[in-house]
C-alpha cells in the first residue's frame, strides 16, 4: 500500500509543478496546447477552453504543459517565445513556486494537529566554560544561530554541529530577548555535571514545550520549510566539496523505497500516513530548489538562457537564437537522464543487496 501511496505521490508532486507552469501561462497569456498529467500513451482526453487539450496519460509519473514558442521560434504573439522578460520569468518558475507551495500546505496541515513545539535552549555550562570563554552561558538561553546559520528547529543544533566538525564554533544565543554572542568556542575538557570530563563545546542543552497556538503553527511552518530549502543547498554543497559522492544520491527508486521503509516501521496507520505526507513535504520542497539550479533543461536552465539573451540584445542587438539553447538543452537532458538511470541503478543494487 505504501509503496502505491509512493508513486501517487510523485504524479501528485510533478502534477503540481507543470500546474504551476499551466496557471503562470494563462495569466500570461500564453497559448498551452495540452496540460497532460502522467507520460505514454494517452488514456483519456478533453478539449477544453482556448484550445487546450487536457489528456491523462498511462504512466502516473510524469507530466508536461506544452506551450506555444516553448522550445522553437513562433510568429503567434501567444507564444511564450513573443512575452515579455517579467512574463517569461513568471511561467518559468512558477513549477518551482508551486512545489514549493505544495510543501508549505503540507507542512500546515501536519503542524494544524501539533499540540507543542520544541523551543532549543541552554540546559547548562561546564564550571569552565566562563574561564576559557570570557563569559558564561546561562540556563534557559535560547539558541539562534551557530556559525551565522539560524537554529530554527531543535534538531538543526546537531545538523549545524555536525557540519562544524569539533572546528571552533560562533554560537548567538537569545537571552531576554537580546543577542549574547560567543566567538571562537573550540571544542575542549570540561566538566559534566556528574563530575566526568568530556570532549565537547562546554555546554549541555535541552528543549522547552511551547504550547502551539496560531501563531507559533504558522511560524513553525515556514521555519520548516525554510529550512528544508537549506538542507538541500548543504547537500549540494557537499556534492560539489567531495563530503558526499553521486552514490549517496537517491532516485524515484530510492525514494519509493524509503517511504516504503517509513510507512512500515510506523506504530500506526495514522502515523505512518503523516510520516509520509512530510517526507512529500521535503521532497516538494527539494524538487523547488533543484529545478531553479542554473543547469540547462531545469527551469532554472530556461531562466538563465532568457538572461543570457536579454543581455545580449540590450549589448549586441540581437537574441541569441533559440536553436542554440534547445541543442545545448538537449545535451543537458541526455547527461540528467544518463545520471538518473545511474542512480536508478544504484538504488537498485543497494535493494538487492
Amino acid at each position: 500500500m505504501y509503496i502505491i501511496l509512493a508513486i501517487l505521490l510523485f504524479g501528485v508532486l510533478i502534477a503540481a509543478h507543470e500546474w504551476g507552469h499551466f496557471i503562470a501561462a494563462r495569466l500570461c497569456g500564453v497559448t498551452v496546447h495540452e496540460f497532460a498529467i502522467g507520460m505514454g500513451p494517452v488514456v483519456w482526453k478533453k478539449q477544453g477552453k482556448k484550445d487546450t487539450q487536457y489528456t491523462i496519460r498511462a504512466l502516473p509519473i510524469g507530466g508536461f504543459c506544452a506551450m506555444e514558442g516553448e522550445e522553437e521560434e513562433s510568429d503567434d504573439p501567444h507564444s511564450l517565445g513573443n512575452q515579455g522578460f517579467w512574463k517569461k520569468v513568471a511561467v518559468f518558475a512558477a513549477g518551482a513556486a508551486m512545489n514549493f507551495l505544495v510543501g508549505v500546505v503540507i507542512l500546515l496541515a501536519l503542524n494544524m494537529g501539533a499540540k507543542g513545539f520544541l523551543l532549543p535552549v541552554i540546559q547548562g555550562g561546564a564550571p569552565e566554560f566562563e574561564q576559557v570563554n570570557g563569559a558564561a552561558l546561562e540556563e534557559g538561553d535560547v539558541f539562534y544561530s551557530i556559525n551565522g546559520s539560524r537554529v530554527y528547529l531543535a534538531s538543526d543544533i546537531d545538523l549545524l554541529l555536525q557540519l562544524a566538525d569539533r572546528r571552533p564554533i560562533d554560537l548567538v544565543v537569545l537571552r531576554d530577548g537580546e543577542k549574547v554572542a560567543f566567538e571562537n568556542l573550540a571544542v575542549g575538557t570540561y566538566t559534566s555535571p556528574d563530575g566526568d570530563t568530556y570532549q565537547g563545546y562546554g555546554f549541555t542543552r535541552t528543549a522547552l514545550v511551547q504550547e502551539a497556538t496560531l501563531g507559533l503553527k504558522l511560524k513553525y511552518t515556514w521555519y520548516n520549510a525554510v529550512d528544508f530549502v537549506r538542507i538541500v543547498w548543504y547537500s549540494l554543497k557537499m556534492l560539489v566539496t567531495g563530503s558526499a559522492g553521486v552514490s549517496d544520491l537517491s532516485g524515484p527508486v530510492g525514494i519509493v523505497s524509503t517511504i516504503n521503509e517509513v510507512g512500515a516501521q510506523s506504530a500506526s496507520v495514522k502515523a505512518a500516513l503523516e510520516n509520509i505526507a512530510y517526507f512529500g513535504a521535503i521532497i516538494a520542497v527539494n524538487l523547488a530548489v533543484m529545478n531553479l539550479l542554473p543547469i540547462p533543461a531545469l527551469d532554472g536552465g530556461h531562466i538563465l538562457f532568457l538572461l543570457v539573451s536579454t543581455l545580449s540584445e540590450k549589448l549586441f542587438g540581437r537574441k541569441v537564437p533559440m536553436k542554440y539553447e534547445a541543442a545545448i538543452n538537449m545535451v543537458f537532458f541526455a547527461l540528467l537522464m544518463g545520471l538518473m538511470l545511474f542512480v536508478t541503478f544504484n538504488d537498485v543494487m543497494k535493494l538487492v543487496n
